[in-house]
């Protein structure tokens, strides 16, 4: 069974596309190709991590708040929101090719705008603009990968995420630790990798036909065709309660770290958020030719596990436990957004991929931003760091909860049995 279970018409679809007005016929791109991208999926997942460990040196150096710590968060969230939402799927009429390369210049322009931040505005206009270019970036790298392979490109859309994230949040962290300048070093060293990409991407070859209604495209909204969306209602759930995971490890876990272990360390920015992501990319991996029902019932088992333990570890004071937990925790993300990625991608048209991955990736991020947002908010006004945690933890069993019972629906289990028929 295949790693993503994208059906067999899938070829004929990209025929029948090119076969339209004004579309022209795609190439088909090496392997290597496929390296090069998944390269640049763990390069700009990096870059959108490691500002995490810096921001207590910026608020050392600056002097701004944590309810400042906390806008930053959001606005990176509603800018990549905005920007699935309006380039999403632009890729899908002007090639995927021209789309990666303008987002890879921005990120780019943002890795060297950070390096030379000097206020909490630069920081905040980074944050706006990184966003924007993940936004763009993460449907029409995802679905060119597809393109080339959709076994290979589907494994490569679960697992370089959560890569991506835990390089930059543990590199990040021990930059600041033990390396001179840290607030420019990081930076420059993920704005030389990018430089290095884009020469390389500026050579793809184009994987999708040109097609009419670019303009039309940039309307906000999402894009499922009619065919998907027993799929999307199937995986939102999970997709939202996953990411919301992944949330309060990013948005919490720095701070929890530091309070439960007592010590100030740097590295403990980055650690929780590693070892989700970390432990979520390995699982991806192992996972790869389990059934996507299986796949499913392993994340939200995970995902409660996970959950209860950071629960019981903080309510311990224990930041061993809480180290733990974040491991389970990740196998339960991992699996949980793999499992759901193939439940949607195994009966996507391939014309249709880059505006589908946009629409999974929105759903993802209102659960990444939203509830962190919130709990940092909570924080911020006065409400103890532990309580707030404990809270969250609770809403994401909730979660669990909701998920495990959306699973027994029948809706539910025709759209994943779809997909193991496809695979």
């Amino acid at each position: 069974m295949s790693a993503m279970c994208v059906p067999e018409v899938a070829p004929a679809v990209t025929k029948a596309a090119s076969a339209r007005p004004g579309a022209r016929t795609p190439s088909t791109p090496g392997a290597r190709w496929l390296v090069v991208l998944v390269s640049l999926v763990v390069t700009f997942l990096a870059g959108s991590s490691a500002p995490t460990p810096l921001y207590a040196t910026y608020q050392r150096q600056w002097g701004f708040s944590l309810v400042m710590t906390m806008v930053i968060f959001g606005v990176y969230a509603l800018a990549v929101l905005a920007s699935l939402l309006t380039v999403g799927r632009l890729s899908d009429h002007v090639g995927r090719r021209p789309v990666i390369v303008v987002a890879t210049v921005l990120q780019v322009l943002v890795m060297l705008l950070f390096a030379d931040a000097h206020g909490i505005d630069a920081l905040l206009m980074g944050r706006v603009l990184q966003g924007l270019a993940t936004g763009a970036a993460v449907g029409a790298v995802g679905s060119a990968m597809l393109d080339i392979s959709p076994r290979l490109g589907g494994l490569a859309n679960a697992a370089a995420p959560g890569a991506g994230t835990a390089i930059g949040a543990i590199a990040s962290g021990l930059v600041v630790g033990y390396l001179p300048a840290p607030t420019h070093t990081i930076y420059l060293a993920l704005a030389a990798a990018l430089v290095l990409q884009l020469a390389l991407l500026t050579r793809l070859p184009e994987t999708s036909p040109r097609l009419p209604g670019a303009i039309g495209s940039l309307r906000p909204g999402i894009s499922v065709p009619p065919a998907v969306r027993q799929a999307v209602l199937a995986a939102a759930p999970v997709l939202f309660a996953v990411w919301a995971l992944a949330g309060f490890f990013g948005a919490l876990a720095p701070s929890l770290l530091t309070t439960l272990s007592g010590s100030p360390s740097v590295v403990h920015d980055g650690l929780g958020f590693f070892l989700l992501a970390g432990a979520a990319a390995v699982t991806t991996l192992l996972l790869r030719n389990t059934a996507p029902r299986t796949v499913l019932t392993v994340g939200i088992v995970a995902f409660g596990l996970g959950v209860a333990g950071a629960m019981a570890s903080v309510l311990a004071g224990s930041a061993v436990a809480f180290m733990g937990s974040a491991v389970i925790a990740g196998v339960g993300f991992g699996s949980g957004f793999q499992g759901a990625l193939r439940t949607v991608l195994a009966v996507t048209p391939a014309a249709d991929r880059s505006g589908v991955l946009s629409t999974v990736y929105v759903l993802s991020y209102l659960g990444f931003g939203a509830p962190a947002v919130l709990a940092g908010w909570l924080v911020v006004h006065g409400l103890p760091l532990v309580d707030v945690a404990v809270g969250y933890t609770v809403f994401l069993l909730l979660l669990a909860a909701g998920t495990a019972l959306t699973l027994r629906e029948r809706s539910v289990e025709d759209a994943v049995q779809t997909a193991g028929t496809a695979s």
